[in-house]
């Protein structure tokens, strides 16, 4: 189990890390709040690894502990801040960090860091990372013979395998992303799982990095690759049945494709080779695959008429954020995307309804601000809800009791009826503004 010190000024975050850190299975060696303490328990609990945040008080910041931290100690650092602009990134590089997560992150993207920090240095440990092998990851899966001197980028795959359900290559799905990156890992990753199973593999797209990865396997036909060029999805059907052929002829009936329509709108076509490979699965043969595209391409109707049939439906929708679900369980009309950017700017603006939604029952200031980024993956000021709570009490509207080390709140008789009116009221503004048919 591996050890980790939590170094972060705000109590909010260190305990939200704790107890994520804690449910993931790692064991929390120690938390500290400033540079110099996070310098002083580094030396006592010897972790294996320091969560660091950038900006702290004192006279030692999160750059200067993790400088001091990795040249005396050598463990390694991952940055958790809520800054990400060029000039504080530029200065964290300097530490030569194993990696930097922006506030707010979610469970995936932490045991990915964390997962692909421990190992790099257990990869430095043993003298196998390429070059510097203080400083470059080995890019997971890769053949490092076949590059032709270019330096692929690295794939976060620890996160692709705890995104992906286990039997996404199983059947047919359909991949819908907003980031491209993602989706190249996807595919990186379907094709090496099918390698691995021995099956013949079609990739289809139109504009990849994933080919050059895979140099061997293509010039030996175990991947067979074609590119859609603008307008031209109406030569994919053939292809698709020359490939099917060619692999039952071959003795090889377990087949997989992987079609990328991210730069095309031709979706009369493109339903044309759905329906075609829902056909072959109808005739009892063993094709599994996966039909991608980018979500802003298409909209509800096009989306419906994607699914249609189709048994899994993965939604992307930013680095280390998926969903997953059954077509017959989740219908795809019903499915609705909005940038996180979005929802941060709305429950900040509109904090006092959200606050005021948590108030049916007895709750904490710390778990308000707990369930505030369970949900929208928002971190909120907690002086901001401690200062909402105060003006409600002093109001009359709530009462406070201590449960243990916690104080809690709940609405008085008069406070369920101001928070029932303000509710109502909120709900009546944004109807107003936005529109009654459109809520």
């Amino acid at each position: 189990m591996s050890k980790i010190l939590i170094v972060d000024d705000e109590a909010i975050i260190t305990m939200q890390l704790e107890e994520r850190l804690s449910l993931l299975g790692y064991k929390i060696a120690g938390m500290a709040a400033s540079g110099e303490e996070a310098i002083e328990k580094a030396k006592k609990v010897k972790p294996d690894i320091v969560l660091m945040d950038i900006v702290m008080p004192g006279k030692i910041n999160g750059i200067q502990a993790a400088k001091s931290i990795h040249s005396e100690m050598d463990i390694p650092i991952v940055f958790v801040t809520a800054y990400a602009d060029d000039t504080i990134i530029e200065k964290a590089k300097c530490v030569n960090p194993y990696g930097y997560i922006v506030k707010p992150f979610n469970e995936l993207e932490l045991k990915a860091a964390i997962e692909v920090a421990l190992f790099r240095k257990a990869a430095e440990q043993k003298g196998s990372a390429r070059k510097d092998p203080a400083r470059e990851p080995v890019p997971v899966g890769e053949n490092t013979d076949e590059t032709n001197g270019e330096e692929p980028e690295f794939i976060d795959l620890p996160e692709i395998k705890t995104v992906l359900l286990d039997d996404i290559f199983n059947g047919i799905t359909l991949f819908l992303y907003t980031d491209p990156v993602v989706k190249e890992q996807v595919f990186r990753f379907a094709i090496e799982n099918g390698l691995k199973n021995k099956k013949q593999i079609l990739f289809a797209y139109s504009r990849s990095t994933t080919p050059k990865y895979f140099p061997k396997e293509i010039q030996q036909g175990t991947l067979m690759t074609h590119r859609i060029k603008k307008n031209e999805v109406f030569t994919l059907p053939q292809v698709f049945e020359d490939f099917c052929r060619t692999a039952v002829e071959g003795d090889t009936a377990s087949l997989r494709f992987l079609f990328d329509f991210s730069e095309t709108d031709e979706f009369k076509e493109i339903l044309a080779v759905k329906n075609q490979v829902l056909l072959k699965v109808e005739k009892k043969l063993s094709v599994s695959g996966i039909i991608a595209f980018h979500i802003g391409r298409i909209d509800q109707n096009v989306m419906k008429s994607l699914s249609l049939g189709i048994p899994m439906i993965i939604v992307s929708t930013g680095k280390g954020t998926s969903m997953s679900f059954a077509n017959h369980s989740f219908p795809a009309d019903s499915l609705s995307v909005v940038p996180q950017a979005m929802v941060d700017e709305i429950v900040k603006k509109s904090l006092e309804p959200v606050v005021l939604s948590f108030l049916v029952k007895p709750i904490s200031g710390y778990d308000i601000l707990h369930e505030i980024h369970n949900r929208y993956k928002v971190l909120v000021p907690q002086a901001r809800i401690y200062t909402l709570l105060y003006n409600l009490q002093k109001k009359g509207y709530l009462e406070m009791k201590v449960s243990g080390k916690s104080k809690l709140y709940s609405p008085t008789a008069k406070g369920r009826e101001h928070i029932r009116k303000k509710l109502d009221e909120f709900r009546c503004t944004f109807q107003h503004i936005i529109g009654r048919d459109s809520i």
